[in-house]
């Protein structure tokens, strides 16, 4: 063998080990784009994209600390069965998530929210606040009706507290006017089964000044109600005005069969804001104590000659940014129409509460 052909014997040699050293060899891949969460501004604050959609979440809620005082005061909230304590001290948290995106029928919502209560007395309760879906004007689920709207402060008895339901609705917003109409699941809110009723608004804003007409059918009692209720800016306020007229107690309207309140809050500083507020009830329900007559319809138990007002101050103190205090206390005198006794009596609460 001559050199020539030893040395190029070598390099093929070599060749063929470095060819399999690199075959072996680990390349590092390059590393993959990080999306990061960013902000959606088109339908307000508070919203972010889903990582990878276009959906925009917005997640909020609130922590409440109450102590709530005076006759009954554990039937102040709707969950607590009868029970006759002077004071009742209870915690809330409610937790909501909003998804929104547009198509090309308008926005697409989906909206749920969970509340849960705990206090000393093992009233533990968790549900379902709201749970609905709206696509433009269009909206189905369980969400709250327009009889929740009220008045400013915490005198006011604006509708049944029983006023969320299973519904198929449509709203039209024009900006300075709306309008809407709803379909009612009242099953279980009645004394009868297939309970369904309608509920019609109208609403305008000029300005300061905002009114409302709202009327609602229940057909299971085959029994209605009408509310309208009026706001308008003020000085350093705001003012608010409500009248009710219903034909008997309905799933909507149960307390009486007319009734007038009115509130102001004024605005003292940027922090601190009072609202006295009044309202009377011109013949209220037989055969139910005041105290349950807002609980919805039954049998037997149509409109009395008797009647009652209640006048009531609250105040508001934003502590914070996200820290706010509220404390109301309202009197109550009610003349029944020989069913009860007649009866007055304080009732209110002080109230902490952390929103996010």
């Amino acid at each position: 063998m001559n050199i020539k052909s030893l040395l190029l014997g070598s390099a093929a040699a070599l060749a063929a080990v470095s060819g399999a050293q690199a075959a072996d060899a680990i390349v590092a891949a390059e590393p993959e784009p990080m999306e990061y969460v960013r902000v959606c501004d088109a339908f307000g604050t508070g919203y972010f994209y889903i990582p990878g959609t276009e959906t925009c979440l917005k997640i909020s809620g609130f922590v409440r600390v109450q102590v709530d005082f005076g006759e009954d005061a554990v039937d102040n909230r709707d969950d607590d069965p009868d029970g006759s304590s002077d004071w009742d001290m209870f915690s809330r948290g409610f937790l909501a998530f909003d998804a929104k995106s547009d198509t090309e029928f308008g926005t697409l919502t989906g909206f749920f929210a969970i509340e849960a209560d705990t206090d000393n007395q093992g009233h533990n309760n968790f549900k379902v606040d709201e749970a609905y879906i709206q696509l433009g004007g269009f909206k189905v689920g369980a969400f709250w009706s327009w009889w929740d709207k009220g008045l400013n402060g915490e005198t006011d008895i604006n509708g049944n507290d029983t006023t969320k339901f299973n519904s198929i609705a449509y709203i039209y917003d024009g900006g300075t006017f709306q309008a809407g109409v709803a379909v009612d699941e009242l099953e279980g809110v009645t004394s009868k089964p297939n309970g369904v009723g309608v509920e019609g608004i109208v609403s305008a804003t000029l300005g300061g000044v905002s009114f409302d007409l709202l009327g609602s059918y229940d057909s299971e009692v085959e029994e209605g109600a009408i509310r309208g209720l009026i706001s308008a800016d003020l000085g350093p306020g705001v003012l608010q005005a409500l009248a009710i007229w219903s034909s008997d107690p309905n799933a909507y309207w149960s307390v009486s069969e007319w009734s007038v309140a009115a509130s102001y809050r004024f605005n003292a500083t940027d922090k601190f804001a009072i609202t006295p507020g009044a309202q009377y009830f011109g013949d209220i329900r037989n055969n139910v104590p005041f105290n349950d007559a807002w609980e919805g319809a039954g049998p037997n138990e149509g409109f009395g000659n008797g009647d009652a007002w209640k006048v009531g101050v609250t105040a508001d103190y934003q502590i914070t940014e996200g820290l706010a205090a509220r404390a109301t206390v309202n009197y109550t005198d009610v003349d029944y129409d020989n069913t009860f006794a007649d009866d007055d009596f304080v009732s209110g609460f002080v109230r902490l509460q952390r929103d996010f």
